[in-house]
């Protein structure tokens, strides 16, 4: 694990800028603790300082994901909306899904999410999109002073209708934290899931048009291309109807790539209603072209669901290390992005620079999260949420 440590010294800590605001004293500190948790073979509490040290800038795109490094207890939390829900359990639990977190061994979920703020990077949102896997990961809830070590855990739920009952997890039972929770949170029930498509086309006649944009991340660059291609000329097609597009628990990828769909929903008529659903699923490059199509279309864009995971103001790019000791991966920065603003810096790629557009803030039209009836009859919300733009 020293060589884990070593690697992020030599990569993570002098190539991200977002670190330059960071005070060597500090960064040195988290180092050495890093350090004598390596020294003392305590994979987790290495991994657990790990995620302080990279956490220090409050830069989302910067962290250390433990997922693939770690065990945690066999409970899969989601945070929906603001509230913890648990969304997997072993089947002797299966009547708890859907049910609030209320508290773990007598701790509001409040307190703990507040303990466990210096360890995750990024806004509120974020914080609530990787947050949960610390709530079944027996170590972390030692380190956020809420689990002794020994015994059980106890976790105080809440189903829809209001009942209250406790659920007492065996720490013994274990399973890799990837099982139940991904690399790139997606929020859905499964957590396996994996976008299936680019894109889905839904048309509501008049009521306007759907298109569900579920990820911007294409290793082999074609099909995604192809799939903005057929958006663009769908659109191109209708050019008075009104659009809504879907980026929920879309989590980034090349919004350069999005640029014909851009252009093709800016040079409909000027009249033209669109939105746009988002929520705390929605990352980097989707909420770049959220803003760029804000810049371009002004009043015309609705913003719908709930606030994003990202800012405007962020660092990104860069890449990721696996650690090849504790098996964690290192996800870190190297060029500057203001959406906000509209700056640049020597560190901002020049094809990102020729479109960076000072949007000043994404404030949301109207506040919608999907509840369970909505996500049964996708349909029905999609054409109730066209109707509001027409309202």
């Amino acid at each position: 694990m020293i060589h884990d440590l070593e690697q992020i010294e030599r990569t993570v800590l002098p190539t991200d800028p977002s670190f330059r605001a960071i005070e060597r004293e500090e960064m040195d500190r988290h180092i050495n603790e890093a350090r004598q948790n390596a020294l003392a073979n305590a994979k987790d509490e290495f991994l657990l300082s790990l995620m302080r040290l990279l956490a220090l800038p409050g830069n989302g795109h910067t962290r250390l994901i433990p997922n693939n490094a770690i065990s945690v207890l066999p409970l899969r939390f989601v945070t929906i909306g603001t509230a913890v829900r648990l969304l997997g359990a072993p089947s002797g639990f299966a009547g708890a899904i859907g049910s609030e977190l209320i508290s773990i061994n007598g701790i509001p979920v409040s307190e703990i999410e507040v303990a466990a703020e210096k360890f995750l990077a990024g806004t509120r949102q974020r914080r609530r999109v990787i947050g949960p896997i610390l709530f079944a990961w027996p170590t972390a809830l030692v380190r956020l002073g809420v689990f002794s070590g020994s015994g059980p855990i106890a976790y105080r739920i809440r189903n829809e209708t209001g009942q209250i009952s406790e659920l007492v997890s065996d720490t013994g039972n274990r399973v890799p934290g990837s099982a139940l929770y991904p690399r790139n949170e997606h929020g859905k029930a499964d957590a396996s899931w994996s976008p299936k498509t680019f894109l889905e086309i839904r048309d509501f006649g008049q009521s306007g048009l759907l298109m569900v944009l579920p990820s911007f991340f294409d290793p082999g660059e074609t099909e995604f291309s192809n799939a903005i291609s057929e958006a663009a000329s769908r659109v191109k097609s209708r050019p008075c109807t009104p659009i809504l597009i879907d980026v929920r628990g879309n989590t980034g990828g090349n919004f350069l790539r999005t640029m014909p769909l851009i252009d093709a929903i800016w040079e409909g008529a000027e009249d033209r209603l669109v939105g746009v659903l988002v929520d705390k699923f929605t990352f980097s490059a989707a909420i770049v072209f959220v803003a760029i199509l804000k810049h371009r279309l002004g009043a015309r864009l609705k913003l719908i669901g709930e606030e994003m995971g990202d800012g405007l103001t962020f660092f990104a790019e860069g890449g990721t290390i696996d650690l090849s000791t504790c098996g964690a991966v290192v996800r870190y920065s190297s060029a500057f992005h203001d959406w906000a603003g509209g700056r640049i810096d020597e560190t901002t790629p020049s094809e990102i620079a020729e479109e960076i557009v000072p949007v000043g803030t994404l404030e949301l039209d109207r506040t919608w999260i999907a509840n369970s009836d909505d996500v049964k009859s996708p349909d029905r919300f999609c054409r109730e949420v066209l109707d509001s733009l027409n309202s």
